[in-house]
């Protein structure tokens, strides 16, 4: 107990459990310890030392991990009373957790840093030389929440060396975070080269660089000869042997009627009943004549011979079983046995019912007892279970079937090529095949059997396995017949109750014969306390049915030491192997006493990995230890072929998979032809090509060799191979080394599952284990951390994923054990709720492409030329041109001063007031459709007039001086807005701060006025009493606003002067706006920019004063202020204004607006058609029946300064065609701080078009269109049509060169209505110079031109526009400022964010952004918080496989908490902040390694 550091308590269960692991030579070390009164001596696994050695070279590197953050409510204690150990399939669920003092549980760095932290001074040396016993001084409880500030420090220490204390922090982190310690800590983790340095490239069309793995050049190779086919003895025919199974049971039946042929237990180990061969034959009888004779009529019988029945029967009633399959044996029916459905969604039940269905099976067998326990619908029927086909249920108790006529006697013939029954076997993909056992190979199976294992007349034989398949049937319900013997069956119940109840069995009946699993020689180490009267020397033969486990080894082993005190031989232990296809392989004989012992093969896991046989190895750590299980059976051969590809025999040093050649196999996959040539029907071949034999092999699934003297050893099942980067491992082996790190603490034996799934072109390591629910978060986290490691060094392969879920969570197959391909399935769908995760993809992906090498930058003028000689377009194009059209509004001829155009708004507003004093100009509309208020010209006029008088009175504002307009979206804003034109103030629109967000939303409209240098603010009179109230002065005091006046009650008199501008160059309005990236910016926007919008606008849109406009728009910056203020009063078309927060109230009010009006032309934001789309998705009908029509919308343009969001504006299409929406309507606008409207699809021109790109081009900055739907490609729509007056280039952001249409670049823009400047406090000159007067570096160097910070590019399209030009269309990809540039290449977030919210249904939003150069993505979870740890591996897969990105960080945090803007873009810099901050109180933090 000393050595292992526990207590002799746990000691019990630690060295037991080492049963899990593969035993080598080196046990020679005894230890002796005292349990209760006796020495006993177990030899310690190798396996185990093996792994505890690997750990302590890991220790050496002194490595720290990120441990996950999760949120307090998703670590809940489960009360151990409330807990009821799992059925375990492989271990004794009672384990005490050792103590945890001296434990070595606790990682050797944690207790360094904590140790560290105690004392901060100690310097690095005697920090590194302080022993494990550093972990008591930092108690058990070692502060979960200190230890990421404990590692963030930790790691610093070895970043830094030389430093003495661990107050300095260089890297650079805010200290103060606890996040960005954790990311500082895994970036530091991925420093370390975990990989040696890519190797070769394959460049395929794509000119995509995935790693393709190389052969290493020194990895072992096969040397050895040819081997040769081994052939079994000759089955010796005995002369009594019976000439079918149905012959042996009606001549027992007659001759020894009384002979005892099965006695069952029941759950307390008492005899409950025992079968003789009389009442086995006269039964079987009776039940083959009801099957034949007394279901459906006498001319349509429901079953005839050669038809296939299921039997459905509990494993506590093997009689009944007996009964019914000699029954169906008679009858000459075909019984498929199956588990007995539990609930109407068992694990694979709906597989079972396919093979059903497939076999035709349309009666089904059963006890009365069981038939009683299936659950029932309320009528009292069966129902159909899922995937099952229909099903007659008939009970085979006696009582219940007709006595056959005297003179009616089942037809018993010689066995033949019919089928005898059907075996049910699982595939690694969970589907469920029928292998088919003819009558022949059934009796021959018998007799090799019987030959192997030296069979008698009556012995007595205890069965502990399942009847019904496989080795438990082959053994105790068929040889047993032909050899008249008696079989004690043991039930799975009686087992958990009393685990030592077989060895008590064999006792009791002096058994010859046990048939046993190695778990139930584990759990009877377990549960074995000294009996003093077990007497095991009866036995001469133990057949151990999974002995060809890489893992039994150790429990035979164990089980002997143990027993060998008790009687127990060692030849007596005989391990088999078998498979559904080839039945029993081999099974070890019983020796003669004296003889040699078998041998052992003990292999080096690095030669297996590459298939071959290495028997001494250097690295002595990983070796892997096998025992043989005997020769190849009688009257069959035996040879190894090749696992993939054509079946050659393999040399006699490489692993192959075993293919036998014996009647004595299964014949087919029932109704699979195919495959049942692939599997039964193989001819292998030589070298030279030859086949080495005339008649077919069949494949057993089984992976091994054979050894010196006709040994046979097998290394595996084909189902648990599982390929990494070239090299095979078997998960057998890999559950095993799991198991022996600190197996009995945190996870149960025998509840861990491990497979494999495809990520990016290779096969990933997955483990899944079931956590004990009174192991901590950091215990589990260790333990987790150390099994990596273990695996890395044993085995040489990362792990892609290890996720722990809570105890008796995983789903069992019928006999508990984990149901891998369900476990799979649920892992792949996001459904198996872990309650602990941590991926890998860091150390395990290494076929990533290859990271891309920056080119040093080709000159401008190279590339122009390069351009025009490939002969590509310059990207390049323009809208109309503004001269040239006659604008032919009475306006223009009215506004003619001496030749000169009106340029100014307040103007145009006088002139309307004169000439059409009661046009209506603006419509107001609550939020139940109805009109709030409107504005005819002259009312606009007046109005604004008294507010021009109020600003000159009460503000004794000067012209010039600068105004915040802080209104809720509506009239008031717009009167305003014009009072200010009036008195010569320069306006700002404000969003108000929101009521029942006054903390957060107050600070903002502070800042905006602050910064806009307002020297008064005016509103209503309700925001100007928020700003006063309590609530409001915690967040912003009222004493450092300016002055705030309110307009609801103005003054009756004029101003005397109406203000008219000098210049027209001088500041009309400020628009202020929150960009995407978080940055708050100003833009100047002078009268003549102000007029040449709006008629620019108007032109495009074809406005003029007989027009309806629906706007349902925030009417703060952009173009969506200057569409609800300024347009209609230009146009004097009206404008019907829907402010977008009454759609929160009623989503069908601007649609309603929209029919009612009878509109033509509408625009609204994202967030409002996502409204829309989300709140009226099954209104649509209802709406149609009220009359709702949109068939006279010709546009309905979407404001947005982002990429055109093409699923959304799809759906809406789709969703609001019935409605008579015509597709084509639905188009975006582009604008951005510099530009606010660059393109708006106006009323002519073209419709919208889409293009598809490659989007892996696209991170090269490249333009590839592809063919809609073909791999990696991206839907992009055109964002409208380019302005009057508006000339695009697209420019390369580093060199300002011109760009060549196949190229992406920055979109830059020149235009009459460019803002003239950023107006900030800062006064930020060379931003300014650079964002508004860019000129190119070659070509055009005159031009000035404003960048957007836009990467776009330009196509000609095959369209034509008015004019009759080719039409040029604007693809928007995305911010420049938001692009993330990871491995070399540009990434745009908005795709991966796609990608990851397709992911899983529970995901409904996502946000990506990069921390020093980590990928940390952000998803909203809409479920139970059970479900976050889920998203993780999702979330990596999906990004891994769509763009080739491994994801550093996965935050999965409540919805809403992703910050959006009002024209409902994500913020993601916002988001960035608050996450390392520690602001976002997630559900959940993921580290990958």
């Amino acid at each position: 107990a000393k050595l292992f550091g526990c207590t002799s308590e746990a000691f019990r269960d630690t060295t037991i459990c080492s049963i899990c692991a593969h035993l080598g030579p080196a046990c020679l070390s005894l230890i002796v310890c005292e349990m209760s009164c006796e020495c006993v001596n177990v030899s310690p696994d190798v396996h185990t030392e093996a792994v505890q050695a690997a750990l302590a070279k890991h220790k050496e590197r002194k490595m720290a991990v990120p441990m996950p953050s999760k949120r307090r409510s998703l670590v809940v204690q489960t009360s151990m009373d409330a807990y009821t150990p799992p059925e375990e399939d492989g271990g004794g669920g009672g384990g005490t957790s050792s103590s945890r003092e001296g434990s070595i549980s606790m990682e050797h760095w944690i207790g360094r840093a904590i140790h560290g932290t105690s004392s901060t001074t100690t310097t690095t040396s005697s920090t590194a030389s302080s022993s494990s016993s550093s972990t008591r001084s930092g108690g058990s409880g070692a502060a979960a929440g200190r230890l990421a500030d404990v590692l963030a420090q930790h790691v610093h220490i070895s970043a830094h060396r030389h430093h003495h204390h661990h107050h300095h922090n260089k890297t650079g982190v805010p200290v103060s975070s606890r996040v960005s310690a954790k990311i500082q800590q895994l970036v530091n983790t991925l420093k370390r080269p975990k990989r040696p340095p890519l190797r070769e490239f394959f460049v395929d069309d794509f000119e995509e660089l995935l790693e393709v793995q190389q052969p290493d050049p020194n990895q072992p190779k096969a040397e050895g000869a040819q081997m040769v086919v081994m052939r079994g003895e000759q089955l010796g025919v005995v002369t009594n042997w019976p000439p079918s199974l149905e012959a042996a049971l009606q001549r027992w039946g007659t001759i020894s009627p009384k002979a005892p042929c099965l006695t069952t237990m029941d759950t307390n180990g008492k005899p409950l009943y025992v079968l003789t061969y009389g009442k086995l034959w006269s039964r079987s009888v009776k039940v083959a004549y009801n099957l034949l004779h007394k279901l459906g009529t006498k001319q349509e019988p429901l079953v005839r011979p050669g038809d296939r029945v299921a039997l459905v029967f509990p494993n506590n009633d093997p009689a009944a079983f007996m009964t019914a399959f000699y029954g169906c044996l008679l009858a000459e029916v075909v019984p498929v046995p199956i588990e007995v459905p539990l609930t109407r969604k068992d694990a694979g039940s709906q597989q079972i019912g396919f093979l059903l269905g497939s076999c035709g099976v349309t009666v089904a067998l059963t006890s009365d007892a069981c038939h009683k326990g299936l659950p029932k619908s309320p009528t009292g029927e069966i129902p159909q279970f899922k995937g099952w086909p229909k099903v007659l249920w008939f009970v085979t108790e006696s009582k219940h079937l007709s006595k056959p006529p005297r003179d009616w006697f089942p037809h018993i013939k010689d066995a033949n090529q019919d089928n005898a029954y059907i075996e049910y076997k699982t595939c690694k993909d969970g589907s469920v095949l029928g292998v088919t056992v003819m009558r022949i190979a059934m009796l021959t199976h018998c007799q090799a059997i019987t030959q192997s294992c030296s069979y008698t007349e009556a012995e007595t034989i205890v069965n502990v396995l399942d009847f019904k398949k496989d080795v438990g049937l082959w053994h105790a319900v068929l040889t047993s017949v032909m050899n008249m013997m008696h079989v004690i069956s043991i039930p799975y119940a009686l087992m958990k109750v009393n685990p030592l109840s077989w060895i008590q069995k064999v006792c009791q009946y002096k058994a010859k014969v046990a048939c046993v699993k190695s778990r139930d020689m584990h759990w009877a180490l377990v549960a074995h306390r000294d009996q003093r009267d077990i007497n095991l020397s009866s036995l001469r033969m133990l057949v151990v049915a999974d002995g060809s486990n890489p893992w039994s080894i150790s429990s035979c082993d164990a089980f002997l030491n143990v027993f060998q005190t008790k009687g127990l031989r060692p030849e007596v232990i005989c391990p088999c192997a078998s498979s559904p296809e080839a039945l029993t392989v081999a099974i070890r004989r019983p020796l003669e006493e004296g003889t040699t012992p078998p041998g052992r093969g003990i292999l080096s896991m690095q030669g297996l990995s590459h298939g071959v046989i290495r028997v001494d190895s250097e690295e002595k750590l990983s070796v892997l230890t096998l025992q043989d299980v005997g020769s190849v059976m009688p009257g069959g051969m035996m040879c190894v072929v090749k696992p993939e590809g054509v079946p050659q025999l393999c040399k006699t040093d490489e692993i192959g998979e075993l293919c036998v050649c014996t009647v004595a196999t299964g014949s087919s996959y029932y109704g699979l032809a195919g495959m049942t040539k692939n599997t039964f029907e193989v001819f292998p071949v030589s070298n030279s090509g030859v086949p080495v034999s005339e008649f077919p092999f069949t494949r057993t699934g089984l992976l091994g060799f054979i050894g010196p003297a006709g040994l046979i050893f097998v290394a595996g099942k084909m189902d648990g191979l599982m390929v990494v980067g070239g090299r095979r491992h078997n998960a057998d082996d890999i559950v095993a080394t799991a198991l022996a790190v600190e197996p009995m603490k945190f996870v149960y034996r025998g509840r861990i599952a491990v497979f494999s799934i495809t990520v990016l072109h290779d096969e990933r390591i997955v483990v899944v284990a079931e956590q004990r629910p009174d192991s901590t978060e950091e215990d589990s986290f260790q333990w987790m951390s150390r099994v990596l490691q273990a695996i890395d060094s044993i085995h040489q392969v990362g792990v892609y994923c290890l996720a722990l879920v809570p105890s008796n969570t995983l789903p069992k197959t019928p006999l508990g054990g984990i149901h891998l391909s369900e476990t799979k399935q649920l892992f792949l769908e996001g459904a198996l709720h872990p309650c602990n995760v941590l991926m890998c993809p860091h150390t395990c992906v290494t076929n990533l492409p290859k990271p891309r090498q920056k080119q040093p930058e080709i000159g401008p003028a190279s590339v122009m030329v390069g351009n025009l000689v490939s002969g590509k377009r310059i990207a390049q194009a323009s809208g109309r041109d503004l001269g040239q059209i006659e604008d032919n509004d009475q306006a223009r001829k009215v506004c003619v001063r001496g030749g000169q155009l009106f340029l100014f708004l307040s103007e145009v507003l006088q002139w309307r007031a004169q000439t059409t004093p009661d046009h209506i100009l603006y419509t107001l509309l609550n939020s139940r459709g109805t009109i709030a208020s409107s504005l005819t010209c002259v009312q606009l006029h007046k109005r604004a007039e008294k507010i021009a008088a109020m600003l000159g009175e009460r503000g004794h504002l000067q012209d010039g001086d600068h105004v915040a307009l802080v209104y809720p979206p509506g009239i008031d804003l717009i009167v305003a807005f014009y009072g200010c034109l009036y008195a010569g103030c320069v306006p700002i629109t404000v969003r108000p701060p929101h009521p029942q967000n006054i903390a957060t939303t107050l600070p903002t409209v502070k800042m905006i006025v602050e910064v806009s240098r307002s020297v008064c603010v005016m509103t209503t009179q309700l925001i100007s009493k928020l700003l006063r109230s309590k609530e409001a002065c915690t967040a912003v005091d009222f004493r450092t606003w300016p002055p705030v006046m309110d307009t609801d009650d103005l003054p009756k008199k004029k101003p005397p002067l109406l203000y008219k501008p000098s210049n027209s160059d001088t500041l009309a309005y400020l628009d202020f706006s929150v960009s995407t990236t978080g940055m708050l910016a100003g833009v100047k926007m002078s009268h003549t920019a102000t007029s040449a919008f709006c008629r620019s606008i108007k032109l495009q849109c074809e406005l003029y004063p007989s027009r309806e406009v629906a706007i349902c728009l925030d009417p703060y910056c952009g173009l969506g202020f200057v569409l609800w203020c300024l347009c209609s009063v230009y146009s004097g078309h009206q404008s019907i204004l829907i402010p977008p927060s009454e759609l929160e109230v009623n989503p069908a009010l601007w649609l309603s607006a929209v029919s009612q009006y009878k509109v033509r032309d509408t625009f609204c934001s994202y967030s409002v058609m996502e409204l829309c789309t989300k709140g009226l998705g099954l209104q649509t009908d209802s709406l149609k029946s009220r009359g709702l029509d949109l068939s006279r919308v010709r546009t309905c343009v979407v404001v947005a300064e982002e990429r055109p969001r093409i699923a959304l504006t799809q759906s809406f299409s789709k969703l609001f065609k019935d409605l008579g929406l015509h597709p084509r309507a639905v188009s975006t606008s582009f604008g951005c701080r510099v530009n606010l409207a660059i393109c708006l699809q106006g009323t002519s021109g073209p419709d919208p078009t889409t293009v598809y790109v490659d989007m892996r081009a696209l991170r090269h900055d490249r333009v590839r269109l592809v063919e809609r739907g073909s791999p990696h490609s991206l839907p992009l729509m055109e964002s409208g049509k380019i302005l009057p007056g508006v000339r695009i280039i697209i420019a390369n952001p580093e060199t300002k060169g011109p760009m060549g249409e196949s190229h992406l670049g920055e979109i830059w823009v020149h235009s009459g209505h460019n803002a003239s400047g950023y107006f900030t406090v800062y006064g930020d000159e060379a931003l300014q110079s650079d964002h508004f007067n860019s000129r190119l570096s070659f070509g055009d160097t005159q031009t000035v031109w404003a960048r957007t910070g836009y990467l776009g590019f330009l196509r000609r399209t095959e369209l034509t526009d008015a004019s009759g030009e080719r039409h040029d269309a604007l693809y928007v990809v995305g911010a420049l400022e938001e692009a993330m540039e990871l491995r070399g290449m540009r990434y745009h977030p908005i795709d991966i964010e796609t990608s990851v919210i397709r992911t899983h249904k529970s995901i409904t939003e996502c946000a990506v952004f990069t921390w020093t150069n980590l990928l940390v993505v952000v998803v909203e979870l809409d479920g139970s918080e059970q479900e976050a740890l889920d998203l993780v591996p999702l979330v990596t897969n999906v990004v891994l496989e769509e763009h080739y990105l491994i994801v550093g960080v996965v935050v999965v945090v409540d919805i809403g908490v992703i910050p959006i803007n009002s024209r409902g873009e994500k913020q993601r810099m916002h988001l960035r902040d608050g996450f390392l901050a520690d602001q976002l109180d997630p559900i959940y933090v993921a580290y990958n390694m």
